[in-house]
């Protein structure tokens, strides 16, 4: 087992030695984020050319997430959503053999890892003063790539990971057991167990209509969306799957559910989702289920994940908000 030091150390071996797939030798590498995978800022050498090269983004996979079909399938529905229906996305860029997916090993490490090469899109992340707005472009974009999945012909290898209930917070979830979340104790237990049952029956009575559930990006928050002269671009689909179109909901409000001006963000969120595609009353009736789900969900992901720097940072008050929020939830719909 590898310390997170040597980890991150191990992962930038891989990462200089993906490199020349891309004919980017010698380029500088800065990471950026490291969470389910590592991305770096790739500056290539300038050499003799008046212009300098863009720099591009470089992922590489952690092991045992995804399939090279389930990176494929992502890739694809990239290209298909800017192609189709004009939602900007990074493009990936192939390699010298014209393969998007390089698979490099260093010694370093015991398995090879997937590596993925991006441009590097322009746009900003929206200012947090005021999030009425960008709330409501959220919405909007998220009701086009829904549009967009619902009429999409998926490709004959696709595959993704599922966010229904069993692969959430089932005994199948993708992220480990939420009773693994940071600092449960066996006397808050009962609440969330609660809070768990009670999301499981009204998610089944909910249903998974194809008006209602299909390919989602399934980590709509503003932190993956840039703004760039008026237009709205999209980053960061790897947990894309198949799960509820409510799911990206309650992806909006990831890390501040608790927070006293979610009610009115979720607001215009609907507003922007209703400039494209409608919500029924059903669908309103259960946003806070979905963003109970979410919440629990990320609960989950800090168990499994408690030494990523955002497990550190968001955990030790997350339970308490977490059952907080809960309590709330049941008082409505318990």
């Amino acid at each position: 087992m590898l310390t997170q030091e040597q980890l991150l150390r191990a992962v930038g071996h891989v990462a200089e030695t993906a490199l020349p797939r891309w004919g980017l030798e010698g380029a500088a590498l800065k990471m950026i984020n490291h969470s389910e995978n590592t991305t770096y800022l790739v500056t290539p050498r300038g050499g003799a050319q008046a212009v300098k090269p863009r720099p591009v983004i470089l992922r590489v996979h952690r092991e045992g997430y995804h399939s090279i079909n389930g990176i494929r399938s992502e890739l694809a529905w990239m290209r298909a959503l800017q192609a189709e229906a004009g939602v900007l996305t990074p493009q990936a860029i192939p390699g010298r053999d014209g393969i998007d997916i390089q698979t490099v090993g260093h010694t370093s490490l015991p398995n090879p890892r997937n590596c993925v090469l991006f441009e590097l899109i322009d746009g900003r992340e929206p200012q947090q003063e005021n999030l009425t707005e960008p709330f409501k472009q959220l919405g909007e974009v998220t009701a086009r790539t829904h549009i967009h999945s619902m009429g999409w012909k998926r490709p004959p290898y696709f595959e993704r990971l599922s966010w229904d209930f069993e692969h959430s917070l089932g005994a199948k979830a993708n992220w480990g057991s939420w009773e693994e979340g940071p600092d449960m104790s066996p006397e808050l237990r009962p609440l969330l167990q609660r809070l768990v049952d009670t999301m499981e029956r009204r998610l089944k009575a909910y249903g998974q209509g194809s008006d209602r559930y299909g390919l989602i990006h399934a980590d709509f928050r503003l932190a993956n969306l840039l703004i760039h002269q008026g237009n709205t671009r999209v980053i960061d689909f790897d947990d894309c799957g198949i799960g509820w179109f409510l799911y990206d909901a309650g992806t909006a409000v990831s890390f501040f559910e608790h927070k006293p001006e979610v009610p009115e963000l979720m607001e215009a969120w609907k507003e922007g989702y209703r400039r494209v595609r409608p919500l029924s009353k059903a669908d309103e009736d259960e946003i806070w289920t979905f963003i109970l789900l979410r919440r629990m969900t990320l609960f989950a992901w800090m168990g499994s994940h408690h030494e990523t720097d955002l497990a550190q940072q968001e955990g030790p008050a997350y339970c308490v908000g977490t059952c907080e929020l809960a309590e709330r939830y049941l008082s409505r719909y318990g």
